[in-house]
């Protein structure tokens, strides 16, 4: 993996720019240098300096391109701790979107096939792989994933299956036959009724330690009257199954 990118930063300013790019703000122009590197500092025509900074997952999660709402963090986060995804994994994922789990996969070492039904989002993902350094890593394929589980299981199994598709369910149902002994399996879903669907398909399936949960973080308000949860909306995001080849 090559750092493709780096993010500039100037107190509460954050700007993703490649080496050589040069990009104008108001407060002067930014021309990166060829040969930038992390700890190095840029100044703008205008003498503004610029802190150059290597990116990390979050940094790709706000500021890579979007193509709707890819999962967030603390989703991404419990799919490689439940997983246990590292370095030399083969993952195989579909609903690719903008790319943002597929990034983090492959910067922990893994290589990715992603699958991605519209040739759009696809295009926005394989520009997000050269921006996050781990194009050599993720192979964007565009295409149903479904109208291929019959080439894909002749080839050589995964460690990891990843999905987040409204046809999941039908995926799932072929895990055994992508999957090595002891593979994991991964869902996410915005809705109740596919994760049902999905719980369902994994147990049919012979599938081991079917989990499903519900990802809820809330924030915490600190105060001269207390300490306590914030009173704002609660932070759920959507569901995920995990489960696994026996």
């Amino acid at each position: 993996m090559t750092d493709a990118a780096y993010l500039l930063v100037h107190d509460d300013r954050e700007y993703l720019l490649e080496p050589g790019e040069e990009f104008g703000t108001d407060l002067g122009v930014i021309e990166v240098p060829e040969d930038v590197e992390h700890g190095d500092t840029v100044e703008t025509h205008l003498g503004t300096v610029f802190e150059v900074r290597a990116l990390r997952g979050p940094d790709l999660f706000d500021h890579l391109e979007r193509t709707g709402a890819p999962m967030m963090p603390r989703d991404i986060g419990l799919v490689m701790g439940h997983t246990g995804v590292a370095a030399g994994d083969r993952v195989l994922d579909a609903g690719t979107g903008s790319g943002i789990l597929s990034t983090y996969l492959a910067r922990a070492g893994a290589s990715v096939t992603t699958y991605e039904i519209d040739p759009d989002f696809a295009d926005v993902a394989r520009r997000n792989m050269e921006t996050a350094g781990v194009a050599a890593d993720v192979d964007v394929r565009t295409g149903d994933i479904v109208e291929a589980l019959d080439q894909l299981t002749d080839a050589e199994p995964f460690d990891l299956l990843t999905l987040d598709t409204g046809d999941a369910a039908d995926v799932v149902a072929r895990a055994p036959d992508l999957l090595v002994p002891g593979g994991f399996l991964a869902v996410y879903s915005p809705f109740v009724e596919g994760t049902r669907d999905v719980v369902l398909a994994a147990r049919e399936a012979g599938l081991a330690d079917v989990e499903a949960l519900e990802t809820i973080s809330r924030e915490m308000d600190f105060s001269d009257r207390g300490s306590r949860p914030a009173t704002a909306g609660v932070g759920h995001t959507g569901y995920l199954v995990f489960a696994r080849v026996p």
